[in-house]
């Protein structure tokens, strides 16, 4: 079984290429593949996503921005204005300030991937890297979906 069909058995649909990241993210042992204890470890953020979401939802089948901006937090993402609005503008593609969980869960997909990401660039713990224009393109073509 796929990650993309073991997904849709939960009634999660997703394009490829965020299929794509969601393996890229937790394939540890970097073999292109997910192993059993992978898929685990990515079911469980998931599922920590969907209870963000549902907390929040109120009924409604999406999120306001202010939701998000909460969740995310719940999730353990905490951003400052800007980055938080240019994040969520860039996966709000009608710009009607409404996601749904899909498109709430790509939004985290992205932004664990960037976490990773600056967390192996990040040896000291500091909270601040310097990357030089090769390494920045490196870790915007990894984070994106």
């Amino acid at each position: 079984m796929t990650v993309r069909s073991a997904l849709a058995v939960g009634y999660l649909e997703f394009p490829l290429s965020v299929v794509e990241q969601m393996i890229k993210m937790y394939d540890f042992d970097r073999n292109g593949t997910m192993s059993f204890e992978e898929f685990v470890a990515l079911n469980k953020f998931l599922i920590k996503v969907q209870h963000a979401f549902s907390d929040l939802e109120r009924g409604r089948g999406f999120l306001v921005l202010d939701d998000v901006f909460e969740a995310l937090v719940k999730i353990g993402f905490t951003l400052d204005s800007p980055a938080f609005y240019s994040a969520c503008a860039s996966f709000d593609q009608s710009k009607s300030g409404k996601f749904r969980l899909d498109v709430f869960i790509s939004l985290c997909i992205f932004l664990q991937s960037a976490r990773i990401l600056f967390n192996s660039f990040d040896t000291a713990k500091q909270g601040r890297i310097t990357l030089d224009l090769n390494q920045f393109v490196c870790c915007t073509s990894n984070c994106r979906i």
